[in-house]
C-alpha cells in the first residue's frame, strides 16, 4: 500500500431542516390549532482514530465529504429526520488542521478517540413550537441553520517511542529489522527507505518499544537536497533518537564525523525542539573494522565530534553490542511513560465543548 501522510480535504456538515407551517384540519374539528414540526438537525462530520489504518491514502483520491441535510418539518406534528453523520477514520497520530487559517483542529494520539470536525445545523422551528395562551394560531417559522464547512489538513505523524537519524546508507533499516518483526527495503544504495517504517523491539515478557525509520538526511536538505525534511515530523513524538553512523563508510575520503555534524545541522535547521530531543550516538558497522581497532576508532571519534551522551558501538549487520543499547532504551522509555502518566492531559477540546470521546457509535 502507498504511503501517504498528507491530505487536503473539503468537509461539510449538513444544513438543519425548515419548520413547517401547518394546522389541523379535520371534520367537525374547525379550530384544531398548528401542528407545523420542527425541521431536523444536520450531519455532522466527526473524525476517529482507526488503529487498523496506517496511511492517509483514503484521502488521496476522495476530496470532499459532505454530510446529509436535515429533513424539512411536515404537519400533523411531523418532525423532519435528522441528516447521517460522516465517520472520517484516521490513523493514530493523525492532526487535523484548518487549512485556511493554519489553527490546529485536533489531535488523535489514542485509538477509538473522535472529535467534532464540523457541527451540522439544528433544524428550524414549526409554527407548533410558537403556539401559546396568547398566540393561537401562529404562522410564524423559522429556516434551518447552516451547518459548517471547512477545508481541513491532515498530517499524519506516526507514533513510536524511539526514532533512527542518520545519513542514508547508515544501517537504519538493517537496524530495524534485526532488532524487529520489521522488514523494510534493505540495499546497497542510498535512498532505499521511502516511507517511514515501525518496529516493535521486545526485551523481555511484557517489555517492548516501537521504533520508527525513516529516510535519510543528507546535507542541505533544509534546501530539498534528498527528500528534504519531509518525513521529519514523524519523529517529534519520539521520546528518544537514535543517531545512527556508518563508522567505517565504503567510500573513500569520506568523513564520519563531517556526516554526523551535517545531521546535527539539518535537525536544527528544521525544528530546535527536535534538536533537544535526548539523543544517543549509535556507531554501526563496528563489523567492517578490525577488533583490535574498535576501540581506538570510537574514542577517535566521539573525541571529534566533542559528543558528551551515551555512545553505543555495535553491528546490526552481525548483531554485535545490540542488547545494552536496547536495555538502556527500555529504561529510559518506561521512565518517560511513567512521568507523562503523572503529567494532566493538555490536549485540545473542541470550543464547542464536544470533547474528545463524544460522539455517535461507529
Amino acid at each position: 500500500m502507498k504511503f501517504v501522510d498528507e491530505a487536503i480535504i473539503d468537509v461539510a456538515a449538513g444544513h438543519g431542516g425548515a419548520g413547517c407551517v401547518s394546522f389541523r384540519r379535520e371534520k367537525f374539528i374547525p379550530f384544531g390549532g398548528p401542528n407545523g414540526g420542527d425541521g431536523g438537525r444536520g450531519g455532522s462530520i466527526w473524525a476517529l482514530a482507526d488503529n487498523n489504518l496506517n496511511t492517509l491514502i483514503d484521502y488521496r483520491y476522495t476530496r470532499r465529504f459532505e454530510a446529509r441535510n436535515g429533513e424539512p418539518g411536515r404537519g400533523s406534528d411531523q418532525f423532519g429526520a435528522a441528516g447521517d453523520d460522516i465517520v472520517l477514520r484516521v490513523p493514530v497520530g493523525t492532526i487535523g488542521c484548518d487549512a485556511e487559517s493554519g489553527e490546529v483542529l485536533f489531535e488523535l494520539i489514542r485509538t477509538g478517540e473522535r472529535v467534532l470536525v464540523c457541527k451540522g445545523g439544528d433544524g428550524g422551528f414549526g409554527n407548533l413550537h410558537f403556539k401559546s395562551s396568547t398566540n393561537r394560531s401562529p404562522r410564524q417559522k423559522t429556516s434551518g441553520w447552516p451547518g459548517e464547512a471547512r477545508r481541513l489538513r491532515l498530517e499524519l505523524r506516526v507514533l513510536a517511542d524511539v526514532g533512527l537519524l542518520g545519513q542514508p546508507n547508515a544501517g537504519k533499516s538493517t537496524l530495524i529489522a534485526a532488532i524487529s518483526n520489521a522488514r523494510p527495503k534493505i540495499a546497497d544504495y542510498p535512498f532505499t527507505t521511502l516511507h517511514p517504517n515501525l518496529g516493535v523491539v521486545r526485551v523481555g515478557p511484557e517489555r517492548s518499544f516501537v521504533v520508527a525509520d525513516v529516510p535519510g538526511l543528507i546535507e542541505g536538505a533544509s534546501e530539498g537536497a534528498g527528500l528534504g525534511h519531509r518525513f521529519l515530523r514523524h519523529l517529534q513524538r519520539t521520546q528518544l533518537l537514535w543517531h545512527v553512523v556508518d563508522l567505517a563508510p565504503f567510500e573513500e575520503g569520506v568523513d564520519p564525523v563531517e556526516q554526523a555534524r551535517a545531521i546535527q545541522r539539518e535537525l536544527k535547521a528544521y525544528d530546535p525542539a527536535l534538536h533537544a530531543k535526548p539523543r544517543w550516538l549509535v556507531l554501526n558497522k563496528i563489523d567492517m573494522i578490525p577488533p583490535e581497532e574498535r576501540e581506538a576508532r570510537v574514542r577517535e571519534f566521539v573525541r571529534r565530534l566533542r559528543w558528551k551522551g551515551p555512545v553505543y558501538a555495535i553491528s546490526a549487520l552481525a548483531r554485535e553490542g545490540l542488547d545494552p543499547l536496547l536495555q538502556a532504551t527500555h529504561t529510559h522509555v518506561q521512565a518517560h511513560r511513567a512521568a507523562a502518566q503523572e503529567e494532566p492531559d493538555e490536549r485540545f477540546v473542541p470550543a464547542d465543548g464536544s470533547g474528545v470521546g463524544d460522539g455517535p457509535d461507529a
